[in-house]
């Protein structure tokens, strides 16, 4: 199945961001850990050392896995949407066999170019930023080394999600008639969705897993800093089980946002709409959640860790000695990653939300036809898009806090000096802007595609493939 370039466009971009996070991340880690070993004071620290080892590994793990989340996520979104087109295609003579042969050959090739473009791209970012730290003497002049082995692995993980989520988004597709999947794509509905007992038992059961890795984590903590690494698996196994059961959390947080918009026509039929097909609700929130985590996450844990060493530092200030500046750098660094998970919300939210509204050309064409307005239908779209953007942001906000908190405790709990455990602190003039970053998002998403379908007439739209 033969696609445009501009049909590959938003996998491809998706794809090249992951893995350009990935490479990135870990290209400054290891800098990081360079400079602070060169530093005079903390250079020569066992503990520090141990940190640094422990800090890299985390980054890995959390560089690889969320390159795969995105890209399987937005190109399941993607295939979900060629319902129609592939059951066209098995009503002509075309297999099941062949059609997803064609997918996986089509998700192979999106994830090789979109990681080779991301690993360049990531490493420019990372020479780029290098040049202004040492220029502004952030960060000593070493000589760094930017192509490391370990920078394969998100590009490989990169790859293979993009190619397992192609495979994996036209199984469901694949199994349906071509008689039934000729009229409109199949979303499973809220009761159906429910009904799917093993994945929701199976996502339960990680999430609350994954919680009491975290809760021990932060224990070990206390002890060694080991704990972390307690905490990253206990952080992967909750936010797995949160992605497997999403049908089953935004519908609860879309029905708390829902209220938030009136009860206008278009407002109840945009908060009906929301949760009607949980499946799609989740798949265009998850990649904005996953971003809104990440962000605050970052934001949080770097708070936690100035608090957590500047505590520590007033109890024993002959032993944090000098630290100053590499506080700075590593804030500094952690501000680098922020922006980078900011940059992957904004285009995870722009795309999922455009490729969300154009996909339901028909439906939004059988509305018209109803009697709805052009006028009327974008304000739904745009009621829909604002509520499923508040609910993504309200989930990533509550754990992104909790996992940063949870990261910064399990990582510093133990270190000379250290307060034990500490309340999470909380930057909220960076949330503010998050919050009216993704407000101002959501109507560059959602109005551009909604004046391109309502400006197709209602019959027409009717026909839309």
């Amino acid at each position: 199945m033969k696609r445009s370039l501009s049909d590959q466009l938003p996998s491809v971009l998706v794809a090249t961001l992951s893995a350009a996070f990935g490479v990135s991340l870990l290209q400054i880690t290891g800098i990081l850990a360079e400079a602070i070993s060169a530093d005079h004071v903390t250079g020569g620290s066992a503990t520090v050392g141990l940190l640094l080892s422990i800090v890299a590994v985390v980054f890995i793990v959390i560089a690889i896995y969320v390159g795969a989340i995105v890209t399987a996520n937005t190109f399941s979104t993607i295939i979900a949407g060629r319902t129609r087109t592939i059951a066209l295609l098995r009503l002509i003579g075309s297999s099941a066999s062949q059609q997803r042969r064609s997918v996986a050959r089509e998700g192979l090739v999106v994830g090789v170019v979109g990681a080779v473009l991301g690993a360049v791209i990531g490493t420019l970012v990372t020479v780029a930023l290098v040049a202004v730290g040492e220029s502004g003497g952030l960060i000593p002049t070493l000589g760094y080394a930017y192509l490391q082995p370990v920078l394969f692995l998100p590009v490989v993980a990169v790859v293979l999600t993009t190619w397992l989520a192609s495979w994996v988004g036209s199984r469901r597709v694949l199994q349906v008639s071509p008689m039934q999947a000729t009229g409109v794509a199949i979303e499973l509905t809220r009761e159906e969705s429910s009904a799917r007992y093993g994945r929701n038992v199976v996502a339960i059961v990680l999430f609350s897993i994954g919680i009491g890795f975290l809760l021990l984590g932060m224990l070990v903590g206390l002890i060694s800093p080991v704990g972390v690494l307690v905490g990253v698996i206990g952080g992967l196994l909750s936010f797995t089980g949160l992605v497997l059961g999403a049908h089953l959390v935004m519908p609860v947080a879309l029905r708390l946002t829902g209220r938030m918009f009136g009860s206008s026509a278009t407002a109840r039929l945009a908060a009906e709409n929301a949760v009607r097909y949980p499946e799609r609700s989740s798949r265009t929130t998850i990649g904005l959640v996953i971003g809104v985590t990440l962000v605050t996450m970052f934001a949080v844990a770097v708070q936690s860790y100035q608090q957590i060493i500047r505590q520590a530092q007033a109890a024993q200030p002959e032993v944090y000695q000098g630290v100053d500046q590499m506080l700075a750098v590593t804030v500094v660094v952690f501000s680098v990653l922020t922006g980078f998970s900011a940059l992957i919300a904004a285009i995870g939210m722009i795309n999922n939300l455009s490729m969300s509204v154009l996909q339901r050309t028909r439906e939004l064409g059988l509305l018209r036809a109803l009697g709805f307005t052009a006028r009327q239908v974008r304000s739904m779209i745009l009621a829909e898009s604002a509520q499923l953007t508040a609910a993504a942001v309200l989930v990533g906000l509550v754990l992104g806090i909790f996992y940063g908190w949870a990261g910064a405790q399990s990582l510093l709990g133990s270190i000379q000096g250290s307060p034990g455990l500490v309340l999470p602190a909380v930057p909220l003039a960076l949330l503010g802007i998050l919050v009216a970053a993704a407000a101002a998002l959501t109507v560059v998403a959602s109005v551009a595609p909604s004046r391109r379908v309502t400006r197709i007439a209602p019959v027409a739209a009717l026909a839309v493939e």
